[in-house]
């Protein structure tokens, strides 16, 4: 497959199109349901303990913005902004990726949770790297102490916090995130039944035996070159699968890997990460999903609307610069 790029390596890996979109999952190691599930009863099981630290200006006279710092169940703090309109439709949980946001998120008719997870951002802490290429190799030793389940459980929680503000989101919860945000979706999802719907913009953490036989760049490579090191990490990540947890799924997904890229505005952070998400087609999701390949990325608003038709319970707007422009 040929395709643009400036990179010092082939993103493509030698494949062709048709020859990554035979790979499948991986297989599912022993006991990858049961650890997510109790560690989804972990997370839920902890006392609520949040606080509204304060409220922050907002473009929006119809929107109000709060910054939300909470207890998780292992004792740490992260800190969201959850932004709300005067009318919201429903909620939209917001994965992040590693290119944190720097301003709390708006312009849009749902109420929106943003949550920093756990060491990164807001949620910075002493113990944990907020350098993307040392943060995703946190704790890696073992399934339990890998930064990247905490990180999930954050997720949780912060559904948990957005529901008990505002107890009508509950009938129309969402999910959406890119690259990191868009793995931690698919590890998160398949275990939480209050979510609607979901959108995942060239995820990550997907089939790690074939993208981490490659060189690529950013927080992947990180995890490549300690995997060479390290081999019996494979074993961990093994539970960290986003195309193994995806097959979970049951609700309706927006999917979006990438493929070749024309940059249109250098003023996009997605379009500055969107190239090395090339490696996203390792994932192969054995689900059925609304599948988007995306062949160039620009900064204009774009949204999806009517997720499903006929199911209007299910429908939101993704009010994101991920996806294509028209």
């Amino acid at each position: 497959m040929n395709i643009k790029h400036d990179f010092p390596y082939d993103p493509t890996n030698g494949l062709s199109q048709e020859e990554l979109l035979k790979l499948t999952a991986p297989p599912e190691p022993a006991g990858f349901r049961k650890f997510w599930e109790e560690t989804r009863s972990l997370a839920m099981e902890h006392k609520l303990y949040y606080h509204i630290e304060r409220e922050v200006w907002s473009e929006l006279p119809d929107c109000r913005i709060y910054v939300v710092r909470a207890k998780t169940w292992d004792n740490r703090e992260i800190v969201m902004w959850i932004s709300r309109p005067k009318q919201s439709r429903g909620g939209i949980l917001i994965g992040q990726g590693y290119g944190n946001m720097s301003t709390p998120p708006c312009d849009s008719d749902f109420t929106l949770c943003c949550p920093n997870v756990r060491g990164l951002g807001l949620s910075q802490c002493r113990d944990i790297p907020w350098r993307p290429l040392k943060h995703v190799l946190h704790g890696i030793r073992a399934k339990e102490t890998y930064v990247l389940r905490g990180v999930i459980t954050d997720l949780w929680l912060a559904a948990t916090i957005l529901i008990d503000m505002y107890p009508d989101v509950a009938e129309n919860l969402n999910y959406m995130g890119s690259s990191m945000g868009g793995g931690m979706g698919a590890l998160m999802l398949p275990w939480d039944s209050r979510f609607k719907a979901a959108f995942l913009g060239v995820p990550t953490f997907g089939n790690n035996p074939a993208r981490l036989k490659y060189q690529s760049s950013g927080s992947g490579e990180a995890v490549r070159k300690y995997v060479q090191e390290h081999p019996e990490a494979m074993e961990v990540l093994a539970y960290f699968d986003a195309a193994v947890s995806a097959k979970y799924l049951r609700i309706p997904a927006v999917v979006v890997p990438a493929l070749s890229f024309v940059k249109k505005n250098s003023g996009s952070p997605i379009a500055t990460a969107a190239p090395k998400q090339s490696n996203c087609l390792l994932v192969r999701l054995n689900i059925t999903l609304l599948l988007i390949l995306v062949k160039s990325f620009g900064t204009v608003t774009y949204a999806i609307s009517n997720l499903l038709s006929g199911k209007p319970y299910v429908a939101f707007d993704f009010i994101s610069p991920y996806v294509p422009t028209r």
